[in-house]
């Protein structure tokens, strides 16, 4: 069964940086577009950003975040992180056009932590 496996996660200064992958494990893995939701303690899991062949961020990480993507994996780059960022972050991937929707993802990863510390 192919899963998608999140990494490099971890505990950051506010201000500081991080990346996060995510790639298919146990197979092939066809997919049309990819997207990165986030969830803090007690809050719903949010969009942050999706990419097929252009990207869709939330506003409240546009020019801090970049979302890519190869052959291999997708990547959140995270830049000028802030405390509030502090959440688990999960991948998802879709077959059809990129969207801000959760419950049009049908693949997740098991998410990685990402915590910012002030």
């Amino acid at each position: 069964q192919v899963k998608l496996v999140e990494s490099g996660g971890g505990l950051v200064q506010a201000g500081g940086s991080l990346r996060l992958s995510c790639a298919a494990s146990g197979g092939t893995f066809s997919r049309h577009a990819m997207g990165w939701f986030r969830q803090a303690p007690g809050k719903e899991r949010e969009f942050v950003a999706a990419i097929d062949w252009s990207t869709t961020y939330t506003d409240s990480v546009k020019g801090r975040f970049t979302i890519s993507s190869d052959n291999a994996a997708v990547y959140l780059q995270m830049d000028s992180l802030k405390p509030e960022d502090t959440a688990v972050y999960y991948c998802a991937a879709r077959n059809r056009y990129r969207s801000r929707r959760r419950d049009e993802y049908d693949t997740w990863g098991q998410g990685t932590q990402v915590t910012v510390s002030s």
